[in-house]
């Protein structure tokens, strides 16, 4: 595309409310075939189709991960999860030991292909499997993880989980849905359209699904392994209270440049 072309989509992106159209546009160019299929992507675009839905990727901790249409996006903040988990993982972990990590409400496996990936550049092997409701999901986790040896099962939460995991997992990620239902409508339209709504709404105050992971989470745990989930500020408190309902030490870390809030529960 000539400099006058690209001026003028950096243009229409931006009228269309766009806040980084200038990479938007470089992305979008970068993935055409064609003039045509070019402005496919762009009137997709403009109608508010999420830009990695377009792509057929997410950058996420620097990596590229795979995404469909229907599939939720990995949200950056969520890296800070992925910070705290490595950091447990490198604390709790003999250096002959493989690390046994379970990736539930998965999504595209992003966290679990980060998650892996980290830990193996600190040195620490890791044993993944992950899980979601969502078909669609599935199938791009499948993909994702595939040069990870991991395993990946659809169904729900723990249902879908083999049984010889009980009592092993060392790290739980589970990023679930937390939105409260009432808040769905209020969603930005490429997340409220575009993602599966079961990947959002957490019921009444949020907090449904962790309140089901909870309840058995220690049943799965390994001694001393760790549950860590992604909340917002508002339900941290709420949440670390569940879990120790469940007998879970609780606690909340925070990152205020990202925006994130992350819950660990450790079983003792």
């Amino acid at each position: 595309m000539s400099a006058p072309d690209t001026d003028t989509l950096v243009a229409r992106l931006r009228a269309a409310g766009c806040v980084f159209a200038e990479d938007e546009a470089a992305l979008l160019l970068g993935a055409a075939t064609d003039a045509a299929h070019l402005e496919s992507l762009v009137v997709q675009r403009i109608a508010g189709y999420p830009l990695e839905h377009l792509l057929g990727w997410a950058e996420f901790r620097g990596l590229r991960v795979g995404v469909a249409a229907g599939v939720f996006v990995p949200r950056q903040r969520t890296g800070f999860l992925v910070e705290q988990a490595v950091a447990l993982g490198r604390a709790g972990t003999a250096a002959d030991r493989t690390l046994v990590a379970l990736d539930l409400c998965c999504g595209c496996g992003a966290l679990g292909l980060a998650f892996a990936t980290e830990a193996a550049v600190a040195g620490l092997r890791v044993e993944l499997t992950a899980a979601d409701i969502e078909p669609a999901a599935v199938a791009c986790a499948r993909t994702n993880l595939a040069a990870l040896g991991a395993s990946v099962y659809e169904g729900d939460l723990f249902d879908a989980i083999p049984v010889d995991l009980a009592g092993r997992v060392d790290i739980l990620l589970a990023n679930t849905p937390y939105v409260p239902s009432a808040e769905i409508a209020r969603m930005p339209p490429e997340a409220r359209d575009h993602e599966p709504r079961v990947a959002l709404d957490g019921g009444a105050d949020g907090l449904d699904i962790l309140r089901r992971i909870a309840a058995v989470a220690p049943e799965w745990l390994a001694p001393g392994g760790q549950l860590l989930v992604e909340e917002s500020e508002e339900q941290a408190s709420a949440a670390a209270e569940i879990m120790r309902r469940h007998g879970l030490v609780a606690r909340i870390a925070e990152d205020e440049e990202l925006g994130a809030t992350v819950v660990i529960g450790t079983r003792p």
